[in-house]
């Protein structure tokens, strides 16, 4: 099967996503949303970073349309914007748990270890 080509302009677009992926507590904030929707506290919670932290990188995350937002009340909640968004990220971390520990980690078990916070 062949790969689908990407014009100069496709390309561009997709390093800047995996550029903006490549921060540690950015990509572990994407993680945390790919669940069910958080607010800006827990999501502060769950990585163990500050509110204003959290919440810039949050939006830096929406205006990518990695995340989608919702407002409830006065709370805003965040979650992944598709399952496209959430199938590579849990691909990506069962190929690095792999690599670590040698054994494949299925999607299950990957979708498990976020949903208890892990």
């Amino acid at each position: 099967m062949d790969e689908p080509l990407l014009t100069d302009e496709q390309a561009q677009e997709l390093a800047e996503v995996f550029r903006m992926l490549g921060e540690p507590n950015r990509l572990r904030i994407a993680l945390a949303c790919l669940g069910n929707p958080l607010c800006v506290g827990d999501v502060a919670e769950r990585v163990r970073l500050s509110n204003a932290l959290v919440s810039h990188h949050l939006r830096v995350l929406k205006a990518a349309r990695f995340l989608t937002a919702r407002k409830r009340g006065k709370q805003v909640f965040y979650v992944a914007s598709d399952d496209r968004v959430r199938c590579v990220i849990r691909d990506m971390v069962g190929h690095v748990a792999e690599s670590s520990s040698g054994d494949p980690m299925s999607a299950a078990e990957v979708e498990e270890e976020e949903t208890n916070g892990r």
